[in-house]
């Protein structure tokens, strides 16, 4: 259960790391928001769903 709490939580740390680069550098360019607007959306629910299940794994690991 560990191994598994571990992994989400690097997951997630990626996925921040992408999100804080990624998307500065979408709304930069107003083209490509229209392009790239469900790559961003994904992204953001992605992280959402993540900070909710380490959330529920935190209470089996501790």
């Amino acid at each position: 259960m560990l191994f598994i709490f571990q992994f989400v939580i690097f997951i997630l740390i990626i996925l921040s790391f992408l999100l804080v680069v990624g998307v500065p550098v979408v709304f930069a360019f107003s083209e490509e928001w229209s392009q790239n607007k469900k790559l961003v959306l994904s992204g953001t629910s992605i992280w959402f769903l993540l900070v909710l299940v380490i959330g529920i794994l935190n209470s089996f690991v501790v």
